[in-house]
């Protein structure tokens, strides 16, 4: 399945988030139905492109889960949710009350002719029924009905902090060794766009002749922001690192030899605060995913975001903007709001619509206005799966959770005399779409 497939969140889900959990049973109708005619920008996705003379779009994911050994879905996210029955009802006109597989086959076909309507206009259609202005897509490169100003292109650079040997990184779970052959993989991919047949020898050349033109041939080809789904491969502890002992590391185990992990990790760390600064420098914001993830052996301390708070505080970085994906999801949400008083950082609650219920999203999403409301950036996470359950059902089970857990925290702090119903409204209308614009640059006027 997906990254949030995460059984082990399902034992902190059910603890408080510091008493913000708003106890109110519905949210205002009102605020509600403002905050449902939003035309949103979704800070992060994972949209398929079209398919291309037959083949599939496996670009929508660097470290798709599929492959890891099986784990069981949690109760949100399961293919039985009720959910998608609306979805299908609302997008496609399903007729029935069930998933029976002769009613599915049904919308099924249903699809495939909307689909075929559509031609290469059906992501745009799927965005509209999502009431989605634009979306960030998160993929190793776009494709086929995937054109801005719809879809914004965020690509994966996990793959740069790890140029040498990564054999014995591999070796620590079975989920690594799948995810760094991946990793392996999309490095030659990188190579090859370079026309390089070949790691340079010292990491002077390595950044110079790598790292520095990739970023800039990503950022002319679109790209608004770049991702690190390092939380996969190791702690998002990305300590300072001076380039002297980075540089030994490299030369030392760039023509062959396993490094420790010591060492490695001293180059991994320089690296990524280099491309962490090359992105500042060309405009484009960072994206770091924080919290749960999905697979059997996922290292939970590893995505804690306050071992992000070196980065956060290093001055040197400070023209660099920084999002954390998923608001901590899976036990830190509590901790994102102090965070986010660092000048540069903001955080979105994507992933959290697929794991949890609006109301326990509310109060994550409740904490972190009560903070810094100009930081706060909705997003939905959506995914592709199976014919039936899709991105349009998981963007529609997203999108209509992270609304509706959105209205619930402004309804709760209207009722708490925190804001009134003008700034609830004002506040919307930045989570949904204005922060996001100012922070990547993107039009501030909203399709109607």
């Amino acid at each position: 399945m997906r990254k949030a497939l995460l059984p082990a969140i399902l034992a902190v889900l059910a603890l408080p988030l510091l008493a913000q959990t708003n106890h109110q049973l519905q949210p205002d109708t009102g605020l509600l139905d403002e905050i449902n005619h939003i035309m949103a920008i979704d800070n992060h996705s994972h949209p398929p492109a079209l398919d291309n003379d037959g083949q599939p779009d496996e670009d929508f994911d660097a470290l798709p889960c599929d492959p890891l050994e099986p784990t069981a879905a949690g109760l949100m996210f399961r293919e039985d949710n009720p959910v998608y029955i609306k979805a299908w009802k609302t997008m496609f006109g399903y007729k029935y009350d069930d998933a029976s597989p002769e009613h599915v086959k049904t919308l099924v076909a249903a699809k495939e002719e909307v689909k075929k309507r559509e031609g290469e206009n059906y992501p745009n259609w799927v965005l509209d029924q999502l009431g989605i202005e634009s979306e960030l897509a998160n993929r190793i490169a776009m494709g086929r009905g995937l054109k801005a100003p719809r879809f914004r292109w965020v690509p994966f650079e996990d793959t740069l902090l790890f140029p040498l040997n990564n054999s014995a990184l591999a070796a620590q779970s079975p989920d690594r060794k799948i995810f760094f052959g991946r990793e392996e993989s999309l490095f030659a991919r990188y190579l090859n766009q370079l026309n390089l047949t070949g790691v340079p020898l010292t990491l002077a050349e390595y950044t110079a002749k790598v790292v520095t033109p990739l970023l800039e041939m990503q950022k002319a080809n679109g790209a608004v922001a770049v991702k690190f789904e390092a939380a996969y491969l190791r702690s998002l502890d990305f300590a300072p690192a001076r380039e002297a002992d980075a540089a030994r590391v490299y030369a030392r185990y760039v023509k062959g030899g396993v490094p420790g992990n010591a060492d490695y990790k001293t180059l991994q760390d320089f690296l990524f605060h280099y491309i962490a600064s090359e992105a500042g420098r060309l405009g484009m914001a960072v994206h770091l995913h924080t919290g749960g993830g999905c697979g059997g052996y996922f290292a939970m301390e590893g995505s804690n975001p306050l071992l992000l708070d070196s980065v956060f505080n290093d001055p040197t970085l400070r023209k660099t903007n920084f999002v954390m994906l998923h608001g901590g999801a899976g036990g830190f949400e509590s901790l994102v709001p102090y965070l986010l008083m660092k000048p540069n950082v903001y955080a979105d609650f994507s992933e959290q619509t697929w794991m949890t219920s609006p109301r326990h999203i509310s109060g994550s999403i409740r904490f972190m206005l009560e903070f810094y409301p100009d930081k706060v950036l909705f997003g939905t996470d959506l995914y592709p799966l199976e014919p039936q359950v899709n991105w349009e059902e998981t963007g529609y089970q997203t999108s209509t959770a992270g609304r509706t857990a959105l209205a619930l925290a402004l309804t709760g702090m209207m009722l708490d005399g925190e804001v009134t119903r003008q700034q609830a409204i004002a506040i919307a209308h930045m989570v949904m779409h204005d922060n996001a614009a100012k922070l990547y640059g993107l039009s501030t006027s909203q399709h109607q």
